[in-house]
């Protein structure tokens, strides 16, 4: 799949414009959020301006082409939600899982690299759910985006 398919996909998957005040990314559309990307026009945003948005700021940044082909889209879907730092952490917790010896310290480095090589997306899939059940746990607020968020997980 390319990277202009699994950004797509992300543009597709994040919907048009919301404003939902429990949301902390504020106004957002197409999964830009204003409070990360304050200089975006977010209410007049294009499908293709967020498609190079999503590129320059959130693709490359991410090194997910780095990682195996089976893994790209899954991860690079959750550099956009939850978001860059929860992304590689949940990446790591599901490479410990599988038995790679690694910290769960959220920098993308050689040792997780090395780690990914071997996982399987259904396992990266599991540890997906697994965050944002916890989330819901940690903040019952969240409870109204998680059905949405578990749909997300199992199908990317």
């Amino acid at each position: 799949m390319s990277v202009q398919d699994i950004i797509a996909g992300v543009i597709e998957r994040e919907g048009g414009y919301v404003n939902d005040p429990d949301d902390p990314g504020g106004e957002t559309k197409y999964g830009i959020a204003k409070r990360y990307n304050p200089d975006v026009d977010i209410a007049n945003l294009t499908k293709e301006e967020a498609a190079r948005i999503y590129y320059d700021r959130y693709w490359k940044p991410s090194k997910a082409d780095k990682l195996p082909e089976q893994l790209q889209e899954i991860y690079f879907d959750m550099v956009v939600n939850p978001g860059p730092y929860a992304a590689i952490k949940i990446l790591q917790h599901a490479c410990r899982n599988r038995g790679f010896n690694i910290a769960a310290d959220g920098k993308l480095g050689p040792k997780t690299l090395r780690a990914c090589q071997k996982l399987e997306p259904d396992r990266l899939r599991a540890f997906r759910v697994l965050y944002y059940a916890e989330r819901v746990i940690k903040k019952p607020v969240k409870v109204k985006s998680y059905f949405g968020w578990f749909k997300r997980s199992i199908e990317v």
